[in-house]
């Protein structure tokens, strides 16, 4: 390894709560003192992990006082916060934790606050807990309140879950869903890299309301807004790019099949959402059918869900297929020697002259298709759904 790594702290396997607390530095010789010492005063005793990445301040000195209490990791020359935080969870996963809890170095966060990780995870034992700041307050730069909420938009659309505050270097991490993803990114962007892909593996999220303090004095930053927020859009244009092909889809089907396999509905009720949703996709009311069939699900107390996703049977890709497929059935019950009756013959003309035609086959075939939707999702939720209404 190119690190120099010292390791004189014992894993304390007797603790209520494995984890450990990560301190990633980088020339923050002004606060790193009192953040180290307030996390030994109010760390519960929890060991630490420091990430000095490559300072060339006074780190190395103020760092040589805690060695024999610390695991140090060293980087040669500054590599980036999300390097250092991919080689402390790799660390702490090495030495058994199975959480660490991230804090920053500027002095921002409260040592205080440590306690309210501890308490929230031991609630919800395998949840990521995430510190919520007030971004209002008076004295936040600006520049960090649009950040957040540019980043906490971006991190809805890609996973489906809103948080208060995206950005937050206050964190209790679980390591064993980390140590099984694979991150990419070296700079502030891991921070939302690895939140957005452990929502991909169902990792739960609980935000927990802490003090934040930016004393312009002390606090030193690092995060240049041009560079970062450059990385940080590329980022974002990889996972939304994600989301769209494939993780958003998934979500879909998991929604679709949560409502399928809830137990509050009978089968008879959730079967006739699906075929009426699907009556609805195929009704000659073009543009106005979930307009129309929604109010009407509500009135019938029939399930929205699967209302919805069977009127999406008129997807583009469907829609020549539904419309030929209803000038057929229509053709029996016009006298017309220009019907359509072929795709070759599926013009706007023709259309327009076979609007009748159309019409009644688009009834009928909803009517029928409706009714096959129902009997089949019936009985195959009879199979594999036990009814408990």
């Amino acid at each position: 390894m190119s690190d120099n790594l010292t390791n004189t702290g014992l894993v304390d396997n007797t603790k209520e709560l494995s984890c450990c607390i990560i301190l990633p530095t980088y020339n923050n010789h002004k606060t790193l003192k009192s953040v180290i010492d307030g996390i030994i005063e109010h760390g519960l005793g929890y060991h630490i992990v420091v990430v000095n990445d490559g300072s060339t301040d006074e780190t190395v000195q103020i760092l040589e006082d805690y060695k024999s209490i610390i695991t140090l990791i060293t980087n040669p020359v500054n590599q980036g916060k999300g390097i250092s935080l991919r080689k402390a969870f790799s660390r702490a996963w090495e030495m058994d934790f199975k959480n660490a809890i991230t804090i920053d170095s500027d002095g921002q966060h409260y040592p205080e606050d440590i306690h309210l990780f501890i308490e929230a995870s031991k609630q919800n034992p395998g949840a990521l807990i995430m510190g919520s700041r007030n971004m209002e307050q008076e004295g936040i730069p600006s520049k960090s309140s649009f950040g957040n909420k540019f980043s906490n938009f971006w991190f809805k659309v890609e996973t489906g879950i809103t948080l208060p505050d995206t950005q937050t270097g206050f964190r209790l991490y679980p390591l064993e869903p980390i140590s099984k993803i694979k991150l990419f990114t070296t700079k502030f962007e891991t921070e939302i890299e690895v939140i957005v892909k452990l929502a991909w593996k169902k990792v739960e999220f609980i935000p927990v309301k802490v003090n934040v303090l930016y004393d312009p004095e002390e606090r030193v930053t690092h995060f240049r807004p041009f560079r970062d927020f450059t990385r940080i859009s590329i980022l974002n244009t990889y996972l939304v790019t994600l989301t769209l092909l494939y993780y958003l889809p998934l979500r879909v089907l998991n929604s679709i099949k949560r409502e399928a396999i809830k137990s509050d509905e009978s089968n008879i009720r959730k079967s006739l959402s699906i075929g009426f949703g699907v009556f609805m996709g195929i009704f000659p009311i073009w543009g106005f059918q979930l307009l129309v069939g929604i109010p009407l699900a509500f009135l019938l107390k029939l399930n929205k869900v699967l209302f919805i996703a069977s009127a999406n049977v008129s997807i583009p890709p469907m829609i020549p297929i539904i419309i030929f497929a209803s000038y057929l059935v229509g053709a029996p019950f016009v006298d017309n020697h220009t019907q359509i009756t072929s795709l070759n013959s599926l013009t706007l003309d023709s259309i327009h002259l076979n609007f009748i035609q159309y019409v009644i086959g688009a009834v009928i075939l909803s009517v029928a298709a409706g009714l096959i939707s129902t009997l089949t999702s019936l009985m195959l939720l009879n199979v594999f759904r036990k009814d408990n209404k």
